[in-house]
């Protein structure tokens, strides 16, 4: 591609100052940063004018496009008013008002407020440890998680990811948690269906709370979507199963959200989808429209009140500078104006149109599990090329899409707002990305075995 001396400058300028996320830098020296100006809808432009379809919603956040003019217009309006103000001794009516909406939404309530997903973890590992301190069972304070789930990458929340990638640098900080089987529908065995599967791993999930629930605080899960582990996918019957057995050995369930929820899932939650409330949820991603960073963590009046008391000892001491920030609470509000039924509806349409189109995916003979859930699509590439992700997300650049597999997972998170247009680019250019990265990398097709769980 090539670029101006605008662009050009911008790079560089970012190399030499900017320290990227998740990003081995050496990396841009053969493959160049791209410099965004501005976005529209589901485009990204930069400052040659040229525009790249948002296939990823920016890393999951962006639900409703970029340049939103309600979202814009709310913050607008609380720009007049009031931009931040701490919320220890103080508070504010965004803050109010999106704590009362969530908890109408979720069940939940006293919302616990950061700024990103990873804090939301910390807080309610914390927060369920806490709470058993408090009920006078301090021993009560270790964690379950499921095998190639990821939740952050603080050191609280590595302790209950299992992505090696991410982990094993720092090993010698984490607190280890149980890894459990997880109902990954992937990992199935021949014959055995993805309910099949689920009950399985709920009864290796039962065998392990039946010796040591009574030094377990809480099990933490993704609801039906692992994402970081390749999209991996399953059956709402493990969370039903998951929900019974903590409420049977006396533990906390918490629900990570921070992805599949505000209607990824096509559901406002992927919980709704097997009937089940959490003991908490952490929220964010999706909840301020991809605008500004925020976090919230929901849980139940139990949980509350065994915090609820004269000694300041017994109150949950955590927090951060900009808690409950009224910009971003108010770009959330505003994101909930617009996630109604008819938007999620619209999901579905939209959903439709896009696995339509996306049916020549399904049939590529080097596309293995073809999934989707809501606005969730996923495919298993069988290759052995250690390199497949950076080659394919190179290739796909070339063709004005922003996909970043994940290994040798391709998958497709475009914002809500995806048109006709925009589906065809995807799924056409997606094609010829596929096509080229695996003719230049002369890469033959592997086994069988999903990569991700290879």
């Amino acid at each position: 591609m090539n670029r101006s001396t605008a662009n050009q400058q911008l790079l560089q300028r970012s190399r030499a100052a900017v320290w990227h996320p998740c990003t081995q830098m050496k990396h841009h020296e053969t493959q160049p940063l791209l410099p965004i100006v501005r976005g529209e809808g589901a485009w990204l432009f930069d400052a040659d004018g040229h525009r790249l379809l948002d296939a990823v919603s920016s890393w999951w956040v962006n639900l409703f496009g970029h340049n939103q003019p309600h979202i814009k217009a709310a913050l607008r309006d609380q720009l007049e008013r009031i931009e931040h103000v701490m919320l220890a001794g103080l508070t504010h009516e965004p803050v109010i008002e999106l704590s009362e909406r969530l908890a109408a939404l979720t069940g939940l309530g006293h919302a616990f407020y950061a700024s990103d997903g990873a804090s939301a973890i910390e807080i309610a590992l914390k927060m369920s440890a806490h709470a058993w301190r408090n009920h006078g069972r301090p021993g009560k304070n270790g964690f379950a998680s499921l095998a190639h789930g990821y939740h952050g990458e603080t050191v609280g929340a590595l302790g209950v990811t299992d992505i090696p990638l991410f982990r094993s640098a720092y090993a010698p900080l984490l607190r280890p948690s149980a890894v459990l089987p997880s109902p990954d529908a992937r990992a199935a065995a021949a014959g055995v269906d993805a309910a099949a599967h689920a009950e399985q791993c709920a009864q290796a999930l039962e065998a392990w709370l039946d010796a040591n629930h009574a030094d377990t605080a809480a099990l933490i899960v993704e609801p039906l979507v692992q994402c970081a582990a390749g999209m991996a996918m399953y059956d709402p019957h493990y969370l039903r199963r998951a929900r019974a057995l903590c409420d049977r050995y006396g533990l906390h369930l918490i629900a990570d959200e921070i992805a599949t929820g505000f209607g990824r899932t096509g559901t406002r939650f992927a919980c709704e989808q097997a009937g089940v409330r959490p003991d908490f949820i952490c929220l964010s991603k999706g909840l301020t429209g991809g605008y500004l960073p925020l976090s919230a963590v929901l849980t139940t009046d139990a949980v509350y009140a065994a915090f609820y008391d004269d000694d300041s000892a017994r109150g949950f001491l955590h927090s951060h500078s900009y808690t409950g920030n009224a910009l971003a609470c108010r770009a959330a509000l505003a994101t909930l104006d617009l996630l109604d039924d008819a938007a999620l509806q619209r999901n579905r349409e939209t959903a439709a149109r896009l696995s339509a189109a996306a049916r020549v995916l399904d049939a590529h003979p080097s596309l293995v599990q073809a999934r989707r859930l809501g606005m969730i699509w996923a495919w298993d590439v069988l290759s052995n090329d250690p390199l497949f992700a950076r080659r394919y997300h190179r290739a796909a650049l070339d063709e004005g899409l922003l996909l970043r597999p994940i290994g040798r997972t391709l998958y497709f998170m475009p914002p809500y707002v995806i048109d006709d247009e925009g589906i065809e680019c995807l799924v056409n250019g997606a094609l010829a990305a596929l096509e080229r990265t695996l003719a230049e990398a002369g890469t033959r097709i592997a086994d069988g075995v999903p990569p991700a769980l290879a």
